[in-house]
């Protein structure tokens, strides 16, 4: 079977933007304006396509990210005089994420597989917490982005404002391709800067684009908005600046060649405007998609690496090349068990076929593809590369491992998450809910690579951990409602860590003689502490044979076992690195676990010795409170121990940005509703993690001994 749609005709975006800014609700736009639905889903009625969880409907928001595939052919094809709709159509593979800090995975995730980006902004508070944290993701994985200010109609909405946010805080290659005409109750269209035109949206859902003129007001504003545009564009092209400068008229055509060149090389940024709930300005939405963001082949090719060489190797996309995926997220859906959601970069898969899974080194036999339409599942017999689409029923794939052909392996570079901020106990309340609980709980781990249980060795409860109070709060009604388990939670418990201050070096010695062969295992180890964030570093420094080749990987277990213990409170240890340079082995009572046991004891040894702290986690918070509330807030946060960094003003309120530890930030939001009447609000992400102070430190160690 050949492929439908031309490689130059797929578009795999994501729509991104915090909590809010609108994004289910351009999706649901985009699922009716292209004909997936024929009754437009409202986030506030509980109804929409992409958020189908019971979880979001009532929470109204999302929580996992959700992925169609829709058509689109361009407003400015004229369909009458069209006899073949195909030539002109483009397959877009769309994914609504979720704008809750929490939920930060599946943004990340998604990103990593996606071409391009919608970026949404509401129109009254411009760029917000997490906007950033996912345009520096999407500048992570080089994803082109277009920028779609929403909300419009809002009262204190300003398009201008949330443009220069966005220049400010995120990149100065922004630049209106639109202008909107009327703000608040009186927006009621567009201005196209490219096309010179203008537009309203008619009709019950604004499906009807009808061509107007351009306000006589806004004359002068459009002229000077559009010579700055053809500027900007016009210098990413040699050929089109001297026609510029020689003063000729520049086809539409050109400008939008060029623009698309620019985008995909992320050196402009085009911003559009309109209003999602009003039906105003998501059909242009997706004519930019179509116009100016990448189809796959447009990208450069994907690299990995060989599994047993480690050589690069490069993957184009093509479907003569060898199969080669990346799976980006795994579901479990009550109708077919688990979904593998993967990106096909070069080949085809077929349904039937053998696939390896290179990153675990096993092989499995596609069963069953399907293509998602949220949470209706489509069959498909193959899917081509480009593309996106699920695979039912794989054994021991996780997020992040390569897909490929048995016969030619490949590793593709792996998505890096998180660590979780926070913890909490859970224990099952019946005999029978211990036996569920177990299998939920790994379902869901596997699903989720933020969300981690662990079994706490003093007490021997588990511990589940996550990004925050409402991941784990979700995690436990998941558990309630999917696998029918009843559990008792405690409450919420920072996720501290532990690292090192300096530098030292230690031996560890395990000689045991019995009757029989002993066990022998003898190390010499350095430990140094490294940059916040680097992690755990383990370096092999033996020469001369001191240890066989074989025992060095039994030292390592043993040294990344030690580090999950802890020295100071048995929080787990990071950021250091350990070095291995030295030791004696015996030909006969030398083992696998007595170097192990050796290595252990050793790095335990030296991080002892090398000023072990404590590091807690620092969270970026940003408050919005009315002015009369100003300085209660501030004074609340310093004495939380935090740090302001920034106080501006947006409409008629305050933004306080600050850093605080996630410790004492738990009933925040009870509190900060009783110091503002109920009219401040916050958004909180985690930022990084630094030293405790001595005195915290000494009440964490306590605290745990308790």
């Amino acid at each position: 079977m050949s492929r439908k749609y031309p490689i130059e005709k797929i578009r795999n975006i994501g729509i991104v933007a915090h909590i809010d800014a609108g994004k289910t609700t351009v999706s649901e736009r985009i699922l009716f304006y292209t004909g997936v639905s024929h009754k437009i889903g409202e986030v506030h009625t509980g109804d929409t396509v992409m958020d189908w969880m019971d979880q979001e409907r009532e929470r109204g928001i999302t929580i996992t990210s959700a992925a169609t595939t829709t058509f689109w052919v361009p407003t400015y094809i004229d369909h009458a005089q069209t006899t073949d709709r195909k030539k002109h159509e483009y397959h877009i593979n769309l994914i609504d994420t979720p704008g809750h800090i929490d939920f930060t995975v599946e943004v990340k995730r998604s990103l990593r597989v996606l071409d391009g980006a919608v970026v949404v902004f509401d129109g009254v508070a411009g760029v917000e917490p997490q906007t950033e944290t996912n345009w520096h993701y999407a500048d992570e994985y080089h994803v082109p982005r277009i920028c779609f200010i929403n909300k419009l109609d809002r009262m204190g909405a300003s398009f201008w404002d949330s443009l220069n946010s966005i220049r400010e805080r995120l990149t100065q290659n922004a630049i209106p391709i639109q202008l909107p005409i009327g703000l608040e109750s009186a927006h009621r269209g567009l201005v196209d800067l490219l096309r010179n035109t203008a537009f309203e949206f008619n009709g019950e859902h604004g499906e009807n684009i009808v061509e107007i003129p351009i306000p006589d007001d806004m004359k002068e504003e459009v002229a000077t908005r559009r010579h700055e545009l053809i500027e900007k564009i016009v210098e990413a092209d040699d050929v089109l600046m001297s026609s510029y400068l020689e003063g000729k008229e520049i086809p539409l055509s050109d400008l939008k060649r060029v623009l698309r060149q620019a985008v995909i090389a992320n050196k402009i940024i085009p911003i559009m405007c309109g209003s999602a709930l009003k039906n105003k300005g998501v059909q242009f939405v997706l004519d930019a998609v179509a116009d100016f963001l990448p189809s796959p082949s447009d990208l450069p090719p994907v690299n990995g690496h060989d599994m047993v060489t480690n050589e690069e190797i490069v993957r184009h996309p093509n479907d003569e090349e060898p199969f080669a995926g990346l799976a980006f997220k795994i579901a479990a859906d009550p109708y077919v068990g688990s979904l593998t959601y993967f990106r096909n970069y070069a080949g085809v898969m077929k349904r039937g076929s053998y696939i390896m899974n290179a990153t675990k080194g096993t092989q499995e036999r596609i069963g069953r593809i399907v293509r998602m339409h949220a949470n209706q599942r489509e069959e498909v017999e193959e899917v081509f590369s480009g593309e996106i689409a699920a695979i039912v029923g794989l054994k021991n794939t996780t997020t992040g491992d390569t897909l490929c052909v048995p016969e030619k392996p490949i590793i593709l570079e792996r998505i890096i998450f998180p660590e979780p901020v926070i913890g909490i106990r859970i224990e099952p309340k019946t005999k029978a809910d211990q036996e569920k609980m177990g299998v939920a709980l790994h379902r869901l781990a596997e699903e989720d690579p933020t969300f981690r249980v662990a079994g706490d060795i003093e007490t021997g409860e588990t511990i589940i951990s996550g990004m925050g109070e409402l991941h784990l709060e979700i995690i436990v009604d998941r558990m309630k409602r999917e696998f029918g388990v009843e559990a008792s939670v405690g409450r919420p418990q920072v996720a501290y860590r532990e690292t090192i201050s300096g530098e030292a070096e230690a031996e560890g010695k395990y000689i045991r003689q019995s009757g029989g062969r002993g066990q022998y295992g003898h190390v010499k180890l350095k430990v140094k502490s490294l940059e916040r964030g680097q992690g755990f570093i383990f370096t092999d420094a033996i020469k001369g044979g001191a240890i066989p080749r074989e025992f060095i990987p039994a030292v390592e277990k043993g040294v990344r076992e030690a580090l999950d213990k802890g020295v100071v409170a048995h929080y787990t240890m990071t950021d250091l690195e350990v070095t291995l340079y030295d030791g004696s082995f015996h030909e006969v009572d030398s083992s696998e676990s007595a170097f192990k046991i050796a290595g252990s004891m050793a790095f335990q040894d030296a991080a002892k010795r090398a000023n072990p702290v404590i590091l807690e986690p620092i969270m970026k918070l940003q408050v919005i409170v009315p002015q009369d509330f100003l300085g209660e807030v501030t004074g609340n946060i310093n004495s939380k121990r935090g740090k302001i960094e920034n106080l501006g003003d947006r409409a008629a309120v305050k933004v306080i940005d600050a850093q605080v530890p996630l410790a004492e930030m738990f009933g925040y939001a009870t509190e900060l509703r009783s110091m503002t009447q109920g009219r401040g609000s916050f958004t909180m992400e985690f930022s990084h993690y630094e030293p405790a102070p001595k005195n915290i430190e000494q009440q964490i160690v306590e605290g745990k001994r308790k």
